[in-house]
């Protein structure tokens, strides 16, 4: 059963429990309507819509010539229909601008009134009201009398049938090769969270363009929808991927073995699809640079989630806000979700921030998100300061494991430099292997930036390429954070003991001025 047909068969339910008013949450007027006519028909209702441009119309657009263009009049006309009609369910579209401020007053007190009325019509003479709106919110006059369903965007099948028609409708020579170039998951993939409309038009665009359905042209629409709310930021991934991180492999290998739960093999198979992962420690050495990587190493979308960015001023928004981007999310299917230094987004609900709760509210829908959110959104949460970290975030069922990160070992050090010269294209004399010695206290960061540093100084000394002795010498002129925050290290290196798995395999270094690596 499709998302669909289980919302129709809700609508169904509540209208042979006579339900008089029901709101429907979506911006899809089309989709709604054609479920909501098998839902009727399946009741044992008539159906028509109405809006103040045609008036009463069937589910084809024929107008009908009962009823009144006029909100007010209109309900009126529903009123008198509960005493002697005929049992029927009436779509109101666009009736929200009707019912809002002084101007709206009256239509207002007549759709309370009809709401109020219509429970206590004879079976026989049963009428119901289905609004449908992309925004949740009602008058708080009508709100009591309303049944608010929520109507997800097209599931997999859904997404599978619209890509079947518009196959369909392709000329005899085109359409065997469009079913069967190999790209059917990927491009279902690639459309969930469109609409029905935005993944037939994505689909037919592909087809017209291409003479097949291309993933990455459904994807680049993905993007323009998530834009277009405003309420998460679309990154870009890391080019090369994981191997781009020099590094880290306990933590790369755990993410690359997780791939495979979004195969439709694997879904087949019933393996669940991994949740996410937190990684704590050092501020420098990769954590964010992992979800950026792994966005590219997985072919899916990074979407970035700032909390504090959703806050709002206005009571009640910051929630709203929150919720529409877990509609999002659950609407997007495969995807990264990157919090980044998560433990600031929610210091106001640990410290106790004169903010009315807001942030306190945040922690309780995100936590509660977590742990009963289905899908495939995988999130990757960093954060620094592991003190500040509320410990229910911590347990099991909100991620699948907590990583820490700290400062690299000499082959991860090694590693971070070749795969920076690589990237710059600079270096083919260095010698690695000296220059990962002389930054053992620093971090992922501090190496790659002694890559950039030394090419203004090859630069001005003739453009010519850099040297083992340039990075050396900017080496010896960086004061790393391990020595600047040798305390706040040390005791991060001791939160992290038995609660946390190494993402580098282990390396004792007792020459470290802040201490031996840590074998978790």
């Amino acid at each position: 059963m499709t998302k669909s047909q289980a919302m129709t068969a809700d609508v169904q339910a509540l209208l042979r429990a006579r339900n008089s008013y029901i709101h429907v949450v979506s911006p899809e007027e089309g989709r709604v309507e054609r479920c909501v006519f098998e839902a009727a028909a399946s009741a044992g209702y008539k159906a028509f819509c109405w809006d103040v441009a045609a008036g009463v119309t069937d589910i084809t657009g024929n107008k009908q010539s009962f009823g009144d263009r006029d909100p007010g009049d209109m309900l009126s006309f529903i009123q008198n229909r509960a005493k002697s009609g005929d049992r029927t369910v009436w779509i109101m579209r666009d009736l929200s601008p009707w019912i809002a401020g002084p101007a709206g007053a009256l239509t207002l007190r007549t759709l309370r009134n009809t709401a109020r009325l219509l429970p206590g019509a004879a079976r026989a003479n049963a009428q119901a009201i289905v609004t449908v709106s992309p925004g949740r919110e009602l008058p708080a006059e009508i709100a009591p009398h309303a049944t608010v369903l929520e109507w997800p965007l097209p599931d997999r099948a859904e997404i599978g049938a619209i890509l079947d028609r518009a196959i369909e409708s392709l000329p005899d020579d085109l359409k065997a090769g469009a079913a069967n170039n190999g790209t059917r998951d990927s491009a279902i993939d690639a459309a969930l969270g469109l609409t029905e409309d935005e993944s037939a038009s994505c689909f037919a665009r592909s087809l017209v363009q291409l003479k097949r359905i291309d993933p990455v042209t459904v994807a680049r629409e993905k993007r323009r929808v998530v834009t277009r709310a405003g309420l998460l930021e679309w990154f870009e991934p890391l080019p090369g991927g994981l191997d781009s991180i020099g590094g880290l492999e306990v933590l790369k290998g755990w993410l690359i073995a997780r791939k495979s739960a979004f195969t439709p093999a694997a879904r087949a198979y019933g393996l669940q699809a991994p949740r996410g992962a937190l990684i704590v420690g050092v501020p420098g050495t990769g954590k964010s640079m992992c979800a950026k990587a792994l966005a590219s190493a997985w072919g899916c979308p990074l979407l970035r989630l700032d909390l504090g960015a959703l806050k709002s001023k206005y009571v009640g928004e910051s929630e709203q806000n929150l919720r529409k981007v877990f509609a999002i999310i659950a609407a997007l299917g495969r995807c990264i979700v990157w919090v980044d230094e998560i433990e600031k987004a929610l210091a106001g609900a640990t410290q106790g921030a004169a903010d009315g709760g807001v942030s306190s509210d945040a922690l309780g829908a995100l936590l509660s998100w977590m742990q009963d959110r289905q899908g495939e959104a995988f999130v990757i949460a960093t954060a620094n300061d592991v003190s500040a970290l509320p410990p229910e975030l911590l347990r099991k069922g909100r991620f699948d494991d907590v990583f820490y990160v700290d400062l690299p070992t000499g082959a991860e050090r090694a590693a971070i430099v070749s795969a920076t010269l690589r990237t710059f294209g600079k270096g083919a004399a260095v010698d690695v292997s000296t220059v990962a010695s002389a930054c053992d206290t620093f971090t992922g960061a501090e190496i790659a930036a002694l890559v950039p540093e030394s090419m203004f100084a090859a630069y001005n000394d003739g453009a010519r390429d850099i040297t083992t002795d340039d990075l050396l010498t900017v080496a010896r002129a960086t004061v790393p954070l391990a020595r600047t925050a040798a305390d706040k290290i040390a005791a991060l290196r001791a939160w992290v003991k038995g609660r946390a798995r190494p993402a580098s395999l282990p390396e004792t270094d007792a020459s470290s001025p802040i201490g031996p690596k840590l074998d978790i």
